[in-house]
């Protein structure tokens, strides 16, 4: 980002501080115009002839820039992947609050793994609460993997949608 004097074409193309188009003017202008009205004269774009620079309040354009950079960054982070623990005998309100923690997980951006303990013949029961997690999750997450049944427990892999 180009501020002020660092800005060297002799004319740049001007947006006025409302977005109102102020025409093609010398960067002395501009700038003398951003000095009385105590803003930043910013350049949009290095790569069209004149230049188009915009009269921003001071500081709002660095702040704009930082924060795209923050959002730049977090946006390169690798998606994490939190698990979920069930057990196939699991009450109604103990399924609600581990449903509400699987949904806040994925509306945020994180993969679950959902994870039902297996203890003798649970098994088919604890596919049916896998079935039922995802049939509910469905909205904020589609399943990555299919349910896995293996000795002690059953596990799917749930990805934000």
């Amino acid at each position: 980002m180009i501020l002020n004097e660092k800005i060297k074409a002799s004319e740049v193309l001007l947006t006025g501080i409302n977005g109102e188009d102020l025409g093609i003017v010398s960067r002395d202008e501009a700038l003398a115009m951003a000095r009385q009205l105590k803003v930043d004269l910013v350049c949009t774009s290095l790569y069209s002839s004149p230049p188009p620079c915009k009269l921003v309040s001071r500081g709002a354009a660095k702040q704009e820039a930082t924060k795209q950079k923050q959002e730049e960054r977090k946006k390169d982070q690798p998606m994490k992947l939190k698990e979920i623990r069930l057990t196939a005998n699991i009450e109604d309100h103990d399924y609600d609050t581990k449903y509400r923690q699987a949904e806040k997980l994925l509306a945020s951006g994180n993969a679950v793994q959902l994870v039902v303990k297996v203890q003798g013949k649970e098994g088919p029961k604890a596919k049916e609460l896998i079935e039922r997690l995802l049939k509910d999750l469905a909205s904020v997450g589609k399943k990555e993997t299919g349910i896995q049944v293996s000795g002690k427990q059953a596990a799917v892999r749930v990805n934000p949608s």
